[in-house]
């Protein structure tokens, strides 16, 4: 996949400096998301030794700028005990707000692009890749047990990735609560970014009309046959009545950023439909949006 345009840098803001300490498995994306950081205006530090991280965060150099910090098992003095110690203080001295960021991967996806990529593990140089995958796990997990956030990207795209890290770490909230509504297979799980996830597998399935089949939720005669099942319109109603009063809630709570999940079983109609009416209905009251289809493709002529 092509790499995103650069996100447009944000003004210095007036509120604490922000501190993001980015670890995971080798192969999760670690190099991406601290690009995603970079673009955003913060410096972005990849495998940087863990004693330096204080001099760092103390430079005169970059006083004041928010600071994106990449520290994993590529570091020859990588410790899991040392880094919890080291992101614990930096919690603890109060002048800045510290994140924990953790990026989860399968073990099946990181074989895969260990394999596509010809890249050796950095914990099996001379092993199979297999082998890194499940030390570098059974290494990391109390790391995994204490982050602030876990992004799994297994099946995010390098667009996904780079549009959840801006919204959940943007410095700049004036933009208000920005919604993210996809739709999803059930089949392949509930996305793990989700903070809300609504399941729209009681419609009727426009997968058992051999017409309807090859078509997705995007297209006016699947629209059509949703709409008219009788309990949908009750269904769009309360699930707007439900959501418009949360929202300035988590706004409130300082969350920026909000993902809302609608799950069918095969990601193709009836969730897709639904995804597009209620990002419809939400930019209709004011707030920023967009939409994606997780499995939109992924599912075409299976059964339903």
């Amino acid at each position: 996949m092509t790499e995103e345009p650069p996100l447009p840098p944000q003004p210095m803001p007036t509120t604490k400096r922000h501190i993001v300490v980015l670890t995971g498995m080798s192969g999760a994306g670690l190099s991406t998301a601290l690009k995603v950081f970079e673009d955003m205006g913060y410096e972005a530090v990849d495998n940087l030794r863990l004693t330096l991280v204080p001099a760092l965060i103390d430079d005169d150099a970059i006083s004041g700028r928010h600071l994106a910090v990449a520290i994993d098992t590529r570091n020859a003095t990588f410790a899991v005990e040392d880094l919890l110690r080291t992101v614990r203080a930096l919690a603890e001295r109060g002048d800045f707000e510290v994140r924990f960021l953790f990026l989860e991967c399968s073990d099946d996806a990181l074989q895969q692009r260990f394999t596509e990529t010809r890249r050796r593990h950095p914990l099996a140089v001379d092993r199979p890749v297999t082998d890194g995958i499940k030390r570098e796990r059974e290494m990391l997990w109390p790391l995994k047990n204490e982050a602030d956030q876990v992004i799994d990207t297994s099946q995010t795209s390098i667009h996904d990735l780079r549009r959840m890290i801006a919204g959940e770490y943007r410095y700049d909230h004036s933009l208000g609560l920005t919604l993210f509504v996809t739709s999803f297979s059930y089949r392949h799980g509930v996305p793990r970014e989700a903070d809300l996830v609504f399941d729209a597998r009681f419609l009727a399935n426009p997968h058992w009309d051999p017409a309807l089949r090859p078509l997705t939720g995007r297209d006016e005669a699947v629209a059509a046959y949703i709409q008219n099942d009788p309990d949908y319109p009750a269904f769009i109603e309360h699930l707007t009545a439900l959501l418009l009063p949360l929202l300035p809630r988590y706004q409130q709570e300082g969350k920026s950023y909000l993902t809302v999940a609608v799950g069918c079983t095969g990601g193709r109609h009836r969730s897709v439909f639904v995804a597009e009416e209620l990002v419809n209905v939400l930019a209709s009251h004011g707030f920023v949006t967009g939409v994606g289809h997780r499995d939109l493709d992924r599912n075409a002529g299976k059964a339903q």
